[in-house]
């Protein structure tokens, strides 16, 4: 018997339309979708086509303190509100993310370019940090004890840290939205949420999602915005915000470090990385491959944690640059809308020219394109998948993100050489080992700098463990247990001794 499989149907045109019809396009304030205070409004395109998707309110600073007065006057009742009523908001939230996982993923894919069938991942994915934290909400414990001498106790609580402002990035819009605001939730925090002006949609439905989960009124406030500046400017020199939580770049997370300090502001700042994918001789080829794509290719290689260096011992690196190569050049580039397509278009214009900047100069320095090399022709920001081998060290390429389907592939001679090579750089956020040798693993794991490390594994990230760097790669942790703690504040009640007196 021969068994086929049929690629699923493509998207119509009027399942398109009629899912961005129904996204709210105004500015979340106090519980109510509105329009800009000064009327203005902005364009979202899609990278496959450079199309225009829909036209949203653009955010002024006049709106963006509007939406912080709602989070402070919802501040008290909602930090009063019992764990449990927090917990089973998150709960129906995770739930109607998921009955609505068709309409997330087509969003993200229209608006991020990301396959169908990874933006499906990204809803998984996005919607556990709903799940875990609503199960963690109620498990945010303090302690009580008595004092080393014996003589007062000791209380110990965890309160939230007030209103918090999320920054959120284009390249995962769904999930770096739910990672941020469930735990705020969880914790009992009003928000401000920016989302990135690329990529508003799926933060914007996820928002009303909230809402349709019972969160209550000014709990949540989502200020899109074509002016990042004009809203986390007056917000960040407001006292009445006590967080600041940042996805995105290296140098836009120090200008706010640097303005939040004016207020000593809470912050967690999940910056750039240059994740290094290290190969030893003992490793198993084919699944290192199979970890390079994972760890390469998703989002096209379009985040922070995707392998930026490839570091393959000398004596392996040919094989294995030929298996990756091959692996890389059989993927489909396209919309990510067609059921083939394996890869989608990068963001925008600027970020392909980057992108191809960065190979023509490791080229021009002598690497080799063993597959790829150049943007594709036609409609829309497409690059294709690109291996080069023959990389030099000090080549522009391995010493920044380079946020695309491009690897390069640069060689290692001795174990102490590739914990050199992966620790020269000011990043520390993902890192990537491939090796048979379980010790090695753990003796490479303690010596290299990174803040999250992946055994045999090109994908690591999930809701249940702390995900942040170190370095230049930021500081605080999202996920986990740790996340939750990103968002409350401790207090210390000192008590005297009961027994006194008996």
């Amino acid at each position: 018997m021969t068994v086929t499989s049929e690629l699923p149907p493509a998207i119509s045109q009027e399942r398109e339309a009629s899912l961005l019809a129904s996204v709210p396009t105004g500015l979340l304030i106090g519980g109510k979708w509105v329009e800009a205070s000064d009327g203005g409004t902005f364009d979202v395109h899609d990278p496959a086509t450079g199309e225009v998707l829909a036209t949203l309110a653009s955010a002024t600073s006049e709106d963006a303190v509007a939406a912080l007065d709602a989070a402070d006057a919802a501040q008290a009742s909602w930090a009063r509100t019992a764990p449990r009523v927090r917990s089973e908001i998150l709960r129906k939230a995770f739930d109607l993310v998921t009955e609505r996982a068709e309409d997330f993923a087509l969003l993200m894919t229209l608006e991020m370019g990301k396959p169908l069938a990874e933006a499906r991942g990204e809803v998984t994915y996005g919607a556990e940090f709903l799940r875990w934290f609503a199960e963690e909400t109620a498990r945010d414990y303090g302690r009580y004890l008595t004092t080393p001498e014996g003589k007062n106790k000791i209380l110990v609580q965890h309160k939230p840290v007030g209103p918090c402002l999320l920054i959120t990035p284009w390249n995962f819009p769904l999930a770096m939205a739910t990672r941020k605001v469930a735990p705020a939730v969880a914790a009992g925090c009003t928000m401000v949420l920016k989302p990135a002006k690329l990529t508003p949609l799926t933060a914007q439905h996820f928002a009303q999602t909230m809402l349709d989960a019972g969160l209550p009124a000014g709990v949540l406030n989502v200020v899109s915005s074509s002016s990042a500046s004009g809203i986390s400017g007056p917000l960040l020199k407001d006292s009445r915000l006590r967080k600041v939580s940042f996805t995105g770049s290296t140098p836009v997370g120090k200008r706010l470090m640097a303005d939040a300090a004016q207020n000593v502001l809470r912050t967690s700042m999940e910056l750039g990385g240059n994740a290094p994918f290290i190969v030893f001789e003992d490793a198993d080829l084919d699944a290192a491959v199979e970890g390079a794509m994972a760890a390469k290719m998703r989002n096209m290689g379009e985040a922070c944690t995707a392998a930026n260096r490839f570091l393959v011992h000398e004596t392996v690196a040919s094989d294995f640059t030929r298996k990756f190569a091959a692996a890389m050049g059989a993927l489909t580039t396209g919309r990510g809308t067609d059921p083939e397509t394996k890869v989608g278009p990068l963001i925008d214009g600027g970020a392909r020219d980057d992108v191809h900047t960065l190979v023509t100069a490791a080229v021009d320095a002598g690497a080799v394109a063993v597959t790829g090399g150049a943007p594709v022709d036609g409609p829309g920001y497409f690059y294709q998948p690109t291996v080069l081998a023959d990389v030099p060290n000090d080549a522009a390429i391995l010493g920044q993100e380079i946020f695309g389907p491009v690897a390069p592939v640069t060689t290692f001679s001795s174990e102490e050489d590739a914990i050199r090579l992966a620790n020269s750089t000011e990043y520390g956020l993902a890192s990537y080992l491939y090796s048979r040798d379980f010790n090695r693993l753990l003796r490479v794991a303690e010596q290299i700098e990174f803040g999250m490390v992946g055994f045999n594994a090109g994908v690591i990230s999930n809701a249940a463990a702390p995900f942040g760097g170190v370095k230049q790669s930021g500081l605080g942790r999202e996920g986990g247990s740790e996340g939750i703690a990103e968002y409350t504040t401790t207090q210390y009640i000192g008590i005297s001794d009961p027994y006194a007196g008996r």
